[in-house]
């Protein structure tokens, strides 16, 4: 055991070694494990338990000694299987990254300015400004409304999830769709985990309706990096994606516009 890695490092390595086996490419274990390794490690475990296994999910990457077990073009995932069982996976290696070379697209700013004065720089204010501007409508082209944000709730084969925010839409021919939303500020990366879980939900609790799933992410540069997903079998593909960026009117030019109109 590396004494660089940090204690939810140790934990995660530790649980990850005691199930995996050279050739696996699959094998579950349980949140109660952590409690176990973290006396034999003589770890402190944090006060909410979760956030170890969200942390490697979501926000930071899997301890070297663990992804280098991976096969070539593959990579280790940790699924939701259940309530309290998650699985290492190996899975192809997909990333969902900003094309910096896309061509932003200026919107006339809709958003309050006492909002935007008082506002702190994370996730909820970015998506109060995706609702006072309507960008869910803009991007997927359809009529939208903001139904739940950060909705905790649990999908069968998953166990607990949460989607930052959630969409109910029509489109002119009277399709109706469900629209989850990922946010992510700049300084987080694109769950794609997080993806599979927000279609597995809607496919189970909204059968009735078409599911488009969209991630958000706020760029450096006040970009609003937008990206319409989907599944392909057991990966997540890109189905589109569009830069936008909030202006005053008076910051769009008959150039813009004319760049715009292909």
């Amino acid at each position: 055991m590396k004494t660089s890695l940090n204690r939810y490092e140790q934990l995660l390595e530790a649980i990850f070694f005691k199930h995996y086996k050279t050739g696996l490419n699959e094998f579950c274990f349980l949140r109660d494990e952590l409690e176990k390794t973290a006396i034999e490690l003589g770890v402190i475990l944090p006060k909410n338990l979760g956030d170890v296994i969200y942390s490697f999910r979501y926000r930071t990457n899997l301890p070297a000694s663990v992804t280098k077990t991976a096969k070539k073009g593959l990579s280790w995932m940790i699924r939701g299987a259940g309530k309290g069982k998650y699985c290492f996976k190996q899975s192809p290696q997909v990333k969902i990254e900003p094309d910096i070379h896309l061509l932003p697209i200026k919107i006339p700013n809709a958003t309050p300015e006492i909002l935007i004065k008082n506002a702190f720089d994370d996730e909820q204010a970015m998506l109060a400004k995706v609702r006072y501007n309507r960008l869910i409508d803009i991007f997927l082209g359809i009529t939208s409304h903001s139904m739940q944000n950060h909705l905790r709730t649990t999908v069968s084969s998953v166990g607990q999830i949460e989607i930052d925010e959630l969409y109910v839409g029509v489109d002119r021919r009277g399709r109706q769709f469900i629209v989850p939303v990922q946010a992510k500020t700049a300084k987080d990366r694109h769950g794609v985990v997080q993806t599979e879980q927000d279609i597995a939900f809607c496919r189970e609790k909204f059968p009735h309706l078409l599911c488009r799933a969209v991630s958000v992410h706020l760029l450096g540069d006040d970009r609003l990096a937008m990206f319409e997903l989907t599944m392909e079998g057991e990966d997540v593909r890109i189905i589109d994606q569009k830069h936008y960026v909030l202006v005053p009117a008076k910051d769009i030019t008959t150039e813009d516009l004319r760049r715009y109109d292909v």
